[in-house]
């Protein structure tokens, strides 16, 4: 055990920027840790302030009662755990999985621990890595109520706000799935503005006081969307859909005359149409997230 408040042994297994600032976390705190990657040469840095460095994965967890896995995908983190080698020496120990991936890569995982006696937990990290070790970093957890209980202490030296999300296996995934689908939607909204802005003469500096004027109206319509969306009021009142879907219509227009791919607004546009067509045009935008949801 290690000295630090009676803490586990830590096992990082992945060390990219990620999986280092996770390292880099434990041992700050204190924590013994061992650390291993699949392309040799990423824990000098580590092994200079204390981890020590495994010459292959199964050693790596021997060494750990806490192993931390995060890797590129569910594919990476499988062919590290599921080698018979692995698997034996994870047995009995406690798996903390913050690889990104879909809810059901969880749910299957989940499925094959336990049916190799492996305690595990599913998580995800909503931040970029300088945040790990600060108050500003974010961390989803699933899975067992009393695993997380028991390792919260040790999870907590990563800093900021830890959750748990509840016992089902796939709900971390899930969180993390729809939050990168609101930050990525809205960064390819960014570029795709960047670039009709560039057309008509206004450089991405001049652009971007106003764009983040525009993010800081979306907080508070989040909260209003999201009571509309759970209530099915769908309330239009403040801007029905049919004024929304004019605007769409001017950013398609002004994109293609410009030569610039209108694809992802087409898109945005012909759902706001087809939620007009079906006699809501005078809800809100949410109104389109049930008529995605129809099959």
């Amino acid at each position: 055990m290690s000295t630090a408040l009676n803490l586990p042994a830590v096992t990082v297994l992945g060390l990219g920027p990620m999986g280092r600032s996770l390292a880099g976390a434990f041992l700050k705190a204190g924590l013994r840790t061992t650390v291993w990657n699949r392309t040799p040469g990423k824990d000098g840095e580590l092994t200079e302030q204390g981890a020590a460095g495994a010459a292959s994965a199964e050693e790596a967890v021997a060494a750990g009662e806490l192993i931390v896995v995060c890797v590129v995908n569910y594919d990476a983190a499988d062919a590290i755990l599921r080698r018979d080698e692995v698997a034996r020496a994870l047995k009995g120990r406690t798996v903390v999985n913050l690889t990104a991936d879909t809810p059901d890569r969880a749910r299957d995982t989940a499925q094959w621990a336990a049916a190799q006696g492996i305690d595990y937990l599913d998580g995800a990290i909503m931040t970029p890595a300088p945040s790990i070790g600060t108050p500003e970093a974010v961390f989803l957890h699933s899975g067992p109520r009393d695993l997380y209980d028991r390792h919260r202490t040790a999870l907590d030296v990563l800093g900021g706000t830890h959750t748990h999300l509840g016992e089902e296996i796939g709900r971390a995934a899930a969180f993390d799935i729809a939050l990168l689908d609101i930050f990525w939607t809205a960064m390819a909204g960014y570029a795709h503005a960047v670039a009709i802005a560039r057309a008509e003469g206004v450089t991405a500096r001049e652009l971007a006081p106003f764009a983040q004027g525009i993010g800081a109206i979306l907080p508070p319509l989040f909260e209003t969307f999201a009571e509309d969306a759970d209530s099915g009021t769908y309330s239009g009142e403040i801007n029905p859909i049919t004024s929304a879907v004019s605007t769409m219509a001017h950013v398609v227009a002004v994109s293609e005359s410009h030569g610039i791919d209108a694809g992802v607004m087409r898109s945005v546009e012909g759902q706001a149409r087809r939620v007009i067509g079906l006699g809501h045009g005078t809800d809100g935008f949410i109104r389109v997230a049930e008529v995605l949801g129809r099959h």
